[in-house]
């Protein structure tokens, strides 16, 4: 497992890219920051009649939401590559796009280059958001696939916290090196990230749904530490393909069967658009994007820069332990817990941020006590997000679809994810110039209606393989009873390379407890012999 681990890290580090660049909005981090660096506003802002320079709402409102823009049509077009050109051919190629996109930015003068070159960074960011927990659901295996598609949210708050702290070192510059720095720094970001993906073996699911067996063997062999004529690569290849044989019954797949009844095909795919959907409607995003001026106006002591750095170590601290409770915990559960405990938070910081901060007759020290309560549930509110909400619906997106669907259907899900990205960072200063903190209710209620949607739409798909959340899907299972579920036990193969089923799921009739499996010599004995040949096999020799 220790080289899928690698692959998955490289892969994750479009995270990385996203959570710099806005986290995940790729420029999340540093644009941020730059709308109040005095030489940006300079450059990006417009007289005001006496001479001084202004960022109005509106332009504002461009600037952080064209790069959203982008993300939204990323997200799409990388279902045309991410099957043509590959798993792998596709990062590398919206790799280079958003390289592109940085060199547009940092080469700007005026609020029309910036914002093509956002739009255009956009693009690869979005495509980055689609193929990245694509790749890494095909090539984790199932026990790490949980903590490996949350490695990714780990690389988006650490590409954040850092933009935040090169922000809160250059701001004070009093050229336009305060701003272009951070901005140019992404060159570096997008060339590891082609250079890191030039390593990564093709996904050997992809490349046995081509019929290339040969590769499809080598890749096998690459994630999982085997030799290509080992007979345990062997037995996962011959399951892999009598699923992906199964699932291609029906002829070539085209964007209506996402919504067809085929497996549970319209509940998997609303269940991925909507744990995007809410994801944005959670409201981190607000602090992320719009701290620095929200907390300056309402009258902390602390610098707005000192601040976004506070929230962006938060986030990474917060993070970490999601790598732990994904698998300990599980995607439901994650999910509720996380709505509960920020719904709590936005309702405390909106009621207090108004009352406190934002309506006439308030004192001075008032104010100040208001906006110390605004920021600590700010934090909060953050902290949680970053535990469940972030890193959740990325691990929902890389591990819900069948192989036939799936860059389709994740293409659809990260789409509105960006969709909202987008309506969010337009909508949301104009909206705050007319109720203020108030805008927190909104996402109060959205919050109680994500606790209300996941308890009743989204079963658990902890400690199963893919092949087995497409049985889960058509079994019909409630969700509120989806943990008591059990597979079959038909991959047995796929349990001993990938780290065997959650023994909570484990089935103990049938396939799964002693009967001959497919391609294999016999039930359990069998499956404990492959699980100790596996834990002694030689690597491939193939090292980094």
């Amino acid at each position: 497992m220790r080289r899928s681990i690698i692959f998955c890290f490289f892969a994750a580090f479009g995270g990385w890219v996203f959570g710099y660049d806005m986290s995940f909005q790729l420029i999340i981090g540093y644009i941020s920051g730059c709308l109040i660096m005095p030489d940006f506003i300079e450059h990006m802002g417009q007289d005001d009649g006496t001479g001084a320079y202004v960022l109005s709402s509106q332009r504002q409102s461009i600037i952080t939401s064209l790069l959203s823009a982008g993300t939204f049509f990323g997200a799409l077009l990388q279902s045309l590559t991410s099957d043509r050109l590959g798993r792998k051919g596709s990062i590398l190629f919206w790799s280079a796009i958003f390289t592109v996109g940085i060199i547009v930015q940092v080469s700007s003068f005026g609020l029309a280059q910036i914002t093509v070159g956002r739009f255009i960074a956009g693009l690869g960011v979005g495509a980055l958001s689609a193929i990245v927990p694509l790749y890494i659901g095909e090539a984790a295996p199932k026990k790490l696939r949980g903590s490996l598609l949350v490695l990714y949210q780990v690389q988006i708050a650490s590409g954040l916290f850092l933009a935040y702290i090169i922000d809160l070192g250059t701001h004070h510059l009093k050229s336009s090196a305060s701003w272009r720095i951070p901005v140019g720094l992404q060159l570096v970001w997008g060339a590891f990230l082609m250079i890191g993906g030039s390593l990564l073996p093709e996904s050997p699911r992809l490349l046995l749904g081509r019929g290339d067996k040969e590769k499809a063997m080598k890749a096998i062999a690459a994630l999982n530490d085997c030799k290509v004529d080992d007979p345990l690569t062997r037995d996962v290849m011959m399951e892999l393909e009598d699923a992906i044989r199964e699932e291609n019954e029906g002829g070539q797949a085209g964007w209506l069967e996402c919504f067809s009844t085929r497996s549970m095909m319209w509940k998997r795919t609303l269940n991925g658009c909507m744990v995007q959907f809410l994801q944005q409607m959670n409201g981190q995003n607000f602090y992320y994007y719009f701290g620095p001026v929200f907390f300056e106006a309402a009258g902390t002591e602390l610098s707005s820069y000192s601040i976004q750095a506070i929230l962006g170590g938060v986030s990474l601290a917060m993070v970490i332990p999601a790598m732990w409770t994904i698998e300990h915990v599980g995607r439901r559960n994650s999910l509720l817990i996380g709505a509960a405990a920020q719904a709590a938070c936005a309702l405390i910081a909106g009621l207090v941020g108004h009352y406190f901060t934002d309506v006439a007759g308030v004192s001075e020290s008032q104010k100040q006590t208001g906006g110390k309560v605004l920021v600590a549930f700010a934090v909060m509110h953050v902290a949680m997000y970053s535990m469940f909400w972030g890193p959740t619906p990325w691990v929902i997106l890389g591990e819900t679809f069948p192989l036939r669907v799936r860059p389709k259907c994740i293409a659809l899900a990260a789409s509105v994810n960006w969709l909202w990205n987008f309506l969010l960072s337009y909508f949301s200063p104009l909206i705050t110039d007319d109720i203020g903190p108030l805008i927190l209710m909104i996402f109060f209620g959205c919050l109680v209606g994500a606790f209300v949607y996941v308890y009743f739409m989204l079963p658990e798909t902890r400690g199963i393989s893919l092949e087995e959340v497409d049985e889960l899907y058509r079994s019909k299972i409630p969700a509120w009873r989806s943990t008591s579920w059990k597979p079959s036990g038909h991959h047995a193969a796929l349990d001993a390379i990938e780290g065997g089923t959650d023994p909570s799921r484990t089935q103990k009739t049938g396939a799964g407890a002693g009967e001959d499996v497919p391609g294999l010599i016999g039930g359990d004995e069998k499956k404990k012999e492959m699980d100790e040949h596996l834990e002694h096999a030689p690597g491939t020799g193939a090292g980094f």
